[in-house]
């Protein structure tokens, strides 16, 4: 059965009572004030190769939520609640529905810090079940021009136990994803025994699942979203959900580099498995119509794009997802989404919840609170 969706584009109006109105006026003024220190910073920050500078403002961040108020004052810049903002999607309440996605904290490590920023949700990972470093740095490359990144991580995490021992002691409450994947060294057909160990090993510490099968920077990963495999892997996952209770919801996690006819066959497999929705998409390949030169981009080399250039693809397969599925399966949005307006033509073209990442990096941390005002201004 088709699920009715809301529509985004007509203004509302809030009226606020004088003591309401002074305490917005100050939220105001601190957000607009740590906003601006951001692109000042930025600048700063973009000349300092890009993955030393994430683990460098993470630590700045886990100093500074330790100190009080401190953060009390990030929790009321960026943290912004309404009751139209809320999503009931699997039995899950979002308090909001812009999540971080996979792959900005791999580790588990920062989601008491990342909290305070204003996500209805974390997805944590890619995480496998063994602890790997990941491919040779430098791995993560900036494109300005583009506002885009390349990466070429190769799921360099601490292995699945240490991500769940680390979610045990955390302090806030947050929805938690986890995204799994299989080692490096693990062939294609063993692969399912690496994901059954990484959910077991999560499966109390996180709210739903993501099986990443799309990454393009693990050897021969992407082989593993052809029909046969991937129906075996997530038939297997699903037998582990039910001996467990069922209570976690599966999502899979797809390229934005597939044809229609392979996105037929992921819509068929989701059903038949009685998988429960999809993350679209993933970072591309393609390198196509590009500000930054073909020259730089070829000194870069191999990795998955993601940021802005994905906007109009992964829009494409949200819409043809959601179409040939008649709305019954449930999308998280991913790719291109730095503003309301990307965010809105997401909802609108069939998501129930997003993701941000290469935008959270290149707007900073006011990003989730700009796009659910954006949101609730736009209804």
């Amino acid at each position: 059965m088709s699920r009715e969706r809301p529509t985004y584009g007509v203004r509302s109006q809030i009226s606020l009572s004088l003591p309401q109105t002074y305490d917005l006026t100050l939220k105001y003024f601190t957000f607009h004030v740590l906003l601006s220190m951001y692109h000042l910073i930025r600048t700063i920050l973009f000349k300092i190769d890009a993955e030393k500078v994430h683990y460098r403002v993470m630590k700045w961040l886990t100093f500074a939520c330790t100190i009080p108020p401190i953060r009390s004052i990030l929790k009321a810049s960026f943290v912004y609640r309404h009751p139209s903002l809320e999503r009931t999607v699997w039995g899950i309440r979002f308090p909001n529905p812009v999540g971080l996605a996979a792959g900005f904290d791999k580790d588990a490590k920062y989601t008491d810090q990342l909290a305070c920023l204003g996500f209805g949700f974390i997805e944590i990972g890619t995480v496998t079940p063994r602890q790997q470093p990941g491919n040779p740095k430098p791995r993560l490359f900036r494109l300005p021009a583009d506002n885009a990144l390349i990466n070429r991580m190769g799921f360099n995490n601490d292995g699945a136990t240490e991500a769940a021992r680390r979610l045990g002691v955390r302090k806030e409450r947050i929805i938690i994803g986890g995204n799994i994947g299989k080692n490096k060294d693990t062939p294609n057909e063993n692969a399912g025994d690496d994901y059954e160990k990484s959910f077991l090993a999560l499966y109390d510490q996180v709210d739903y699942f993501v099986v990443n099968v799309s990454s393009p920077n693990t050897p021969g990963l992407r082989a593993l979203q052809d029909k046969e495999p991937l129906t075996q892997l997530l038939n297997k996952l699903q037998t582990l959900n039910k001996e467990k209770g069922g209570s976690k919801p599966i999502l899979l996690k797809i390229a934005p580099d597939l044809t229609n006819e392979q996105l037929d066959d992921i819509i068929d497999i989701i059903t038949t498995t009685r998988l429960h929705g999809i993350v679209a998409t993933n970072t591309t390949i393609s390198r196509q119509n590009l500000a930054t030169s073909e020259s730089e981009v070829a000194t870069i080399g191999a990795g998955g794009l993601s940021g802005a250039p994905l906007r109009g693809r992964a829009t494409e397969v949200i819409k043809y997802i959601h179409s040939h599925s008649n709305g019954n399966i449930p999308i998280i949005a991913s790719g291109g989404i730095f503003t309301a307006a990307d965010a809105i033509e997401k909802l609108n073209a069939g998501a129930s919840l997003i993701q941000v990442y290469t935008g959270f990096i290149y707007e900073g941390p006011a990003i989730t609170k700009k796009i659910c005002k954006g949101i609730i201004q736009n209804r």
